[in-house]
């Protein structure tokens, strides 16, 4: 009997031991995978753009509006500011392009982030590209994406996308 109860403690104590091991060294694994994968935070990226008549145009400065993202950082009302208006028809490269300018994804005041789209020069049923973007500033500090660009309805007056690709957060450096 004695031989039992000194086993019961004996397990008692190592398994105690091994819980409060555990509990000191998760914290440290967690933060060494964290370091391993360079503290980066990526996945796929979903986005449904508005470029209606009234803020889009086609001239420079015009905007779109995001109706839709499966990224808490890009929530729906904000905005792409198009810097470049669209090619003229009497362009060379307008028989490829019909776009091509820089933009900014403007979330609000120090949230924001710069990239590039470039769209084909087909009309119907709406024109196809590719936009990237390089980084940000505030919550968008260190966010990079690469999205496909293809129509879904277009009209008249409304002219909806989607943005289909891949994003990333790079940790930043606090020099």
């Amino acid at each position: 009997m004695r031989l039992n109860l000194v086993s019961k403690r004996s397990v008692l104590s190592i398994s105690l031991f091994l819980l409060t091991l555990l509990a000191l060294t998760r914290p440290l694994i967690s933060r060494t995978a964290a370091a391993d994968s360079g503290g980066e935070r990526k996945g796929n990226l979903h986005i449904t753009k508005n470029c209606g008549t009234e803020p889009y145009a086609g001239n420079a400065g015009d905007y779109c509006t995001i109706e839709t993202s499966n990224l808490a950082e890009i929530p729906s009302g904000s905005t792409i500011y198009y810097t470049q208006a669209i090619v003229a028809s009497s362009t060379p490269e307008s028989g490829a392009i019909s776009f091509d300018s820089n933009v900014v994804l403007f979330v609000g005041f120090g949230d924001w982030a710069i990239g590039r789209c470039t769209l084909d020069s087909r009309t119907y049923p709406g024109n196809y590209g590719l936009c990237t973007f390089s980084d940000g500033v505030g919550p968008l500090a260190g966010f990079t994406a690469r999205v496909n660009v293809t129509p879904f309805e277009n009209t008249s007056t409304n002219a909806n996308y989607h943005w289909d690709g891949t994003y990333k957060f790079r940790p930043q450096s606090h020099d």
